[in-house]
């Protein structure tokens, strides 16, 4: 958006100091606050010979403006510079209503293919907080690699293998119910994995008939298959209903148990690479050299590990989507597992040995309903939604003109949870508080909204928005601010897009959410002479179009109703 300015400048300070304009046009930055200018330039950047103070000084009085680079000042070591603001609005406006929802969208992927693994809860066991920061980060990963041109593949890895689903079928015989399994599968299946797993606690013998039905299972065992097949089939049919929910979807469902030959492949790699060693049967991987510990990769039963596994997987995943990236979204409890299997792959000799990232967040605390229970998801949700409901309905008149308020009621619900979660860097642990969820005011997912919400029934009420009003009305700071942040989207994106942050994504909405309810009182657009009016309505819809997007690559439905 200030590409044009910045040309203009570099040229210019070429000029008059003799840097070249390939180092002058990036060290042109945004400055946190406008006060002293539109644009700046840190003189030392410049690597020019003499006193950054007096260098800033002397180029000041040397630049020459014109009627787009309308002032210069020196401040210390910095150059601050003023822009035509009239043709930067007219320029950032008319750009936000021109692309729509592709605004800040760019093609730089183009050719470029992404796998991000997300989500990946293990089957029969119910959605929970550590699942639902996975599912949410990671979406925004996907939508945001989208965004920026990539071919990106969301993928869904379950964990649907391994000694725990011998324990399952095990507890299912003793303990299970068909009638409970086929109307509330995964809330059955884990009260069944509690109950097997407190016998075992009290019967040891029964780890022991897990571990030989899981050698069954992957043996081959017809029978010892069709139930775990049973279990699997049920667990996902109730997680794409989840999924729908959030508004997510999956381009592939795969899953521990899809792993083939690729891990044959893998364990074979692996010997002839002379990478393993035997302890006491089991085959073993030792990574103490690099300071990631020693690892089983093929226990004394023959039975595989989850590293096993998803060394095969990312041998078949190269071969199957050639990918660029893969990007996997896994708590940080998970660090060391990626670091090995990183650190595999590369001593493999595999040539696709730099593709692989490692997302991670840290921890939610805290997680329990007013009644004291665990809370999962599902529970989460409904009680969000009630909650944004009731709120709701303390303002009969506008409730009433909400189409379907038990839908905007899920969704400002939903917007309640992954804002609270996506506020803070990832990594951050976060205590899970319903006071934060259930406040429509402040920095909350509600909040952003009613924004997004109140801006559209002021065009609904105002409008139609005339694209060639008179933006140089806009002499307010309120709006100089509002405008600086639409212009701004496009840079945080591509900010977002080297850290993947999605606070990043989230901290910006709140700075345009507040200023645009800064300017609310003063900036009036009803029952005001035409020509302001337009001007006025033509910038607060170009930050709904903005507020919109940002909710949306976030994996939140923008309401325009609450």
């Amino acid at each position: 958006m200030y590409d044009d300015f910045k040309t203009l400048i570099a040229a210019q300070l070429s000029e008059l100091s003799g840097a070249s304009a390939e180092i002058i046009t990036p060290a042109i930055d945004l400055p946190k606050a406008t006060t002293f200018g539109d644009l700046a330039v840190a003189v030392p950047r410049l690597r020019l010979k003499g006193n950054p103070v007096q260098l800033a000084q002397s180029l000041a009085e040397q630049f020459k403006t014109d009627d787009s680079v309308t002032g210069v000042v020196a401040t210390g070591p910095y150059l601050n510079f003023r822009i035509n603001r009239t043709a930067f609005t007219q320029k950032v406006l008319k750009a936000v209503h021109s692309a729509g929802e592709k605004y800040g969208w760019t093609n730089e992927g183009a050719g470029k293919r992404v796998i991000v693994e997300f989500s990946s809860p293990n089957i029969a066991k119910p959605f929970h907080a550590g699942h639902l920061r996975s599912t949410i980060i990671g979406n925004f990963i996907y939508k945001l690699h989208k965004a920026n041109g990539w071919d990106a593949i969301s993928m869904n890895y379950l964990g649907d293998w391994g000694k725990q689903y011998g324990l399952l079928a095990i507890g299912f015989n003793r303990f299970g119910s068909e009638e409970k399994l086929v109307a509330d599968p995964i809330t059955h299946l884990y009260e069944v994995y509690v109950a097997i797993n407190a016998a075992a606690d009290k019967d040891p013998t029964i780890h022991d008939e897990a571990r030989a039905y899981f050698k069954k299972m992957e043996d081959g065992d017809e029978g010892a298959l069709a139930l775990w097949q049973r279990f699997r089939d049920l667990s996902i049919a109730k997680y794409k209903q989840t999924y729908a929910r959030l508004g997510i979807h999956f381009d592939v469902y795969s899953g521990e148990s899809q792993v083939g030959e690729g891990m044959a492949r893998a364990m074979q790699m692996l010997e002839d690479g002379g990478l393993l060693t035997q302890d006491k049967g089991a085959k073993v991987l030792d990574l103490e050299k690099y300071k990631l510990e020693k690892a089983v990769v093929q226990k004394s039963d023959g039975t595989t590990l989850y590293l096993t596994r998803d060394i095969g997987a990312a041998i078949e995943r190269y071969e199957k989507y050639n990918f660029d990236k893969i990007i996997y979204v896994v708590s940080s409890q998970q660090d060391l597992h990626l670091k090995q299997l990183f650190k595999t792959i590369e001593l493999l000799g595999l040539p696709y040995a730099d593709r692989f990232q490692h997302i991670n967040y840290g921890l939610v605390k805290g997680m329990s309903t007013r009644k004291g229970t665990v809370v999962f998801l599902d529970d989460m949700l409904m009680e969000s939604k009630d909650n944004m409901h009731s709120v709701m309905r303390e303002n009969d008149a506008k409730y009433k003109q909400v189409a379907d308020p038990d839908h905007v009621a899920d969704v400002l619900g939903m917007t309640a949870i992954a804002v609270q979660d996506m506020s803070a860097k990832r990594i951050k642990d976060y205590t899970f508080e319903w006071s934060r969820i259930l406040n429509f005011e402040g920095d909350t997912g509600p909040y952003l909204q009613y924004a997004h919400a109140r801006l559209c029934s002021l065009e609904r009420n105002c409008g139609p928005v005339n694209l060639e009003a008179d933006v140089s009305l806009l002499v307010e700071e309120s709006a100089r601010e509002i405008v600086t942040l639409v212009s701004r989207y496009p840079d945080t994106l591509a900010t977002a897009m080297q850290t993947l942050e999605p606070c990043t994504v989230v901290q910006y909405m709140l700075k345009l959410s507040h200023a645009v309810s800064a300017a609310w009182e003063t900036m009036i657009v009803r029952d005001q002479p035409k020509e302001l009016a337009d001007a006025r309505l033509l910038m607060y819809s170009s930050a709904r179009i903005v507020i919109g997007n940002a909710l949306s690559l976030l994996g939140m439905e923008p309401v325009q109703r609450m």
